[in-house]
């Protein structure tokens, strides 16, 4: 049995303290005072370009990191902004916008923290993300309702904007009607001489909130006309797409509005080993205009969508945390217009 010697108390090694704003004052020979108004990027007061390197470059030395619990304290609120993760899977075009949105944020000088509530949905995640005393939420969709809303306002909260197809009462919304995309697709394809037109409807949990405007949206640009729209349930998974195009001929379609870019390219793929032509046989649009359409052949006709960008939606946050008493915006943010290539 191998024994372990006893170490006196003193020969081990004193524990670091935490360095503190005084250590750096101390070391970069300035008032504690001013490495706040440094270290916090405060603009009221003018501070010389040498001594603001001076006190960074103290801070770096001594691994000082200003305590954001404190400097809440001090400014009566905090610094960050709450982005429940979305419960649904999302594209390339969306991570794009909240990485732009994250930059934009954080270049006002707010932290961006992403949380995730599973299992949590409504008032009752509202009700979460309410603990963590955040000074703005974003949330995507149209969740939580106007009780939700309230309870973020009474914890700190100055800001709740919902991204999603309807408006809140007591949030700031960017409205985004998917039913456009829809509706310039389907009339798109109408235009080309398409008459019996399918339209994909993705099967997994969640997209509904997108697929059915946007399906309403196809339904709107055919009513009254000639053409025969289909509603096309799809599975993102080769095996579903290949039971679908196996069956293509019996449809009878000749043209497919397939929901985004993503499940167009697992469509099209599938259609082709079928040897269905495209877009002789079959026209196909999608929707998002991601550059792997532009490599398929033929290329890939979309919708490209017109997000919001990430520095409005930043001032729009920071000009509600600003003004917390203004009445909430509303802003219609989604654009929508067709990319026409050679597969429609």
């Amino acid at each position: 049995m191998v024994q372990i010697p006893n170490t006196p108390a003193s020969a081990l090694p004193a524990q670091r303290s935490v360095p503190t704003s005084a250590d750096v004052a101390r070391l970069a020979g300035v008032s504690r005072a001013t490495v706040s108004y440094v270290l916090n990027n405060t603009s009221a007061v003018r501070i010389s370009e040498p001594t603001r390197r001076r006190v960074h470059a103290a801070a770096k030395e001594l691994g000082y990191v200003p305590h954001a619990a404190a400097r809440s304290l001090r400014a009566g609120h905090s610094r960050m902004v709450l982005m429940p993760s979305p419960t649904i899977p999302v594209g390339p075009l969306y991570s794009q916008f909240i990485n732009e949105l994250q930059w934009a944020l954080s270049r006002l000088d707010y932290t961006v923290v992403q949380h995730g509530t599973l299992g949590l949905h409504g008032d009752e995640a509202a009700r979460a993300w309410a603990e963590l005393r955040p000074v703005a939420v974003l949330v995507p969709g149209s969740s939580p309702g106007p009780q939700g809303v309230a309870v973020l306002k009474r914890s700190g909260a100055r800001a709740v904007v919902t991204l999603g197809p309807e408006a809140v009462e007591g949030a700031h919304a960017l409205l985004m009607d998917h039913a456009t995309v829809g509706q310039v697709a389907a009339a798109h394809l109408y235009a080309g001489g398409r008459r019996r037109i399918g339209v994909v409807v993705p099967e997994e949990p969640g997209l509904e909130i997108y697929s059915r405007p946007r399906l309403d949206g196809a339904r709107r640009a055919l009513h009254g006309t000639d053409a025969v729209l289909t509603e096309l349930p799809l599975a993102h998974e080769e095996e579903a797409a290949a039971r679908l195009a196996a069956r293509w001929h019996t449809l009878g379609l000749d043209a497919v509005f397939a929901y985004n870019d993503e499940y167009a390219m697992l469509l099209m793929r599938a259609l082709q080993d079928e040897g269905v032509r495209i877009p002789e046989d079959t026209a196909v649009i999608g929707a998002d205009d991601l550059m792997l359409g532009r490599l398929l052949r033929p290329r890939l006709s979309t919708v490209h969508i017109e997000l919001p960008s990430g520095r409005e939606l930043a001032e729009l946050v920071d000009r509600a945390v600003r003004n917390p008493g203004a009445e909430p915006e509303r802003h219609e943010v989604l654009g929508a217009a067709v990319v026409h290539r050679d597969s429609s």
